[in-house]
């Protein structure tokens, strides 16, 4: 391994370190717990979250889309989804959600779980 490499590693060792050591996975699959009340499958799972970033002032951005635009349970989701990662790490200042259409959900984008279990093959 390289200097410059084990630097950058070592970089983000402290970075996870100062943030308790969560991870883009920890908070994943954290957001596992939340689920479509229309699908009742979960909104990983289904393709819906785009997105995690951890940065640097402490703070995660959460891109993630809806199944459809007029969906009637999109605030819900959207709040069961900022309060699960609130909740499951307060050691993050903010937790930001990004509504996102680009690209457009489809039902390719789910899981092959999520596909078996709504019966597409």
């Amino acid at each position: 391994m390289t200097d410059e490499a084990q630097n950058t590693l070592s970089t983000d060792n402290d970075i996870q370190e100062i943030r308790g050591g969560s991870t883009v996975d920890d908070i994943r699959e954290a957001i596992k717990a939340v689920k479509d009340p229309e699908l009742n499958l979960d909104i990983v799972n289904l393709g819906m979250i785009y997105d995690i970033q951890i940065n640097d002032d402490n703070t995660v951005d959460i891109d993630m889309t809806l199944t459809s635009p007029g969906c009637p349970v999109g605030p819900m989701i959207l709040t069961d989804v900022f309060q699960t990662v609130r909740e499951n790490f307060p050691e993050f200042e903010d937790v930001r959600i990004n509504l996102v259409w680009v690209p457009f959900w489809n039902p390719e984008m789910m899981s092959e779980e999520a596909k078996e279990m709504l019966g597409f093959f």
